[in-house]
């Protein structure tokens, strides 16, 4: 596994919407352990493909009950409403309130290809929305509470 860079805002990768992730094979996994590794080693609970340079839909998120890798995730039902403070690793030192879901369903594929469907609740549903965001050019600071 390696430590890789993240892009900063700024930079127009961030701005892109990602393309459909199509192989499921050993590079992908790579890609993978390597984004949860650099995720950890920057304290952040999520990071997109887009965040490390890569126009893929696919991204990590830990928010402390374990790695949950998304790949080609689409949110099939959200819920209700939170506001709560937003940070990003592209866009350091920086909080703002957002308004997300309180819950969301997505389903998604694994590192295998295989479908699966998640629902989360609270700061997972934010976490999973605000990854989800990254990979159709959407930066949180798009969504500050006025």
């Amino acid at each position: 596994m390696a430590i890789r860079n993240i892009v900063k805002i700024g930079d127009e990768v961030l701005r892109k919407k990602c393309r459909t992730q199509l192989d499921f094979d050993q590079k992908l996994a790579t890609i993978l352990d390597d984004m949860a590794e650099t995720m950890y080693k920057a304290e952040g609970v999520g990071l997109a493909a887009p965040q490390v340079g890569i126009l893929r839909r696919f991204c990590v998120v830990d928010v402390g009950d374990g790695i949950i890798e998304l790949i080609n995730p689409v949110i099939t039902e959200k819920s209700g409403s939170q506001i709560g403070s937003e940070g990003c690793l592209s866009v350091p030192d920086r909080f703002e309130e957002v308004e997300r879901p309180m819950s969301v369903t997505v389903r998604a594929q694994d590192r295998h290809g295989n479908n699966f469907t998640v629902t989360a609740e609270g700061f997972k549903a934010r976490a999973f929305c605000h990854e989800i965001d990254h990979l159709d050019g959407i930066l949180y600071i798009d969504k500050i509470r006025k």
